[in-house]
Formats: structure tokens, C-alpha cells, sequence
């Protein structure tokens, strides 16, 4: 099992040498985000589309509140 340490290092040398470190922290952010979504769809906690439509339509069904009262 390669350690998250391990990974950054892989990261790192796929990145250009003058890479900012916003970019690298982007890039880490991003495959952390993934390996996330990865482990959740391994796990079962994953919504077919129909369910995702539901849910959006609920969603825009719920009246809007205004930031300014």
C-alpha cells in the first residue's frame, strides 16, 4: 500500500519544475476529491440519476429565501 506521502512525491514529478504552490495544492485537493468519490461509489453511496432528479427537483421546489430581510 503506497502511503499518502508516496503520492504527493508521484504527483510532484508529473508536475512541471516551476510549478506555483496553489497549482500543487490544487492538485492535490483534486486527487484527494477523487479518491473520495472513488471509495464512496466502492462502498455502495452513490444515487442513480433518476434519484439525483428528484432530489434537484425538490430542491427547486423549496421557495427562496432572500440574504436581505
Amino acid at each position: 500500500m503506497t502511503t499518502a506521502k508516496d503520492e504527493v512525491r508521484k504527483l510532484l514529478d508529473k508536475l512541471p519544475d516551476d510549478v506555483s504552490f496553489e497549482d500543487i495544492q490544487y492538485h492535490i485537493y483534486v486527487r484527494e476529491k477523487i479518491q473520495k468519490g472513488l471509495a464512496d461509489v466502492e462502498a455502495g453511496r452513490v444515487f442513480t440519476p433518476a434519484e439525483v432528479e428528484t432530489r434537484i427537483v425538490a430542491l427547486l421546489k423549496q421557495p427562496t429565501r432572500s440574504i436581505i430581510e
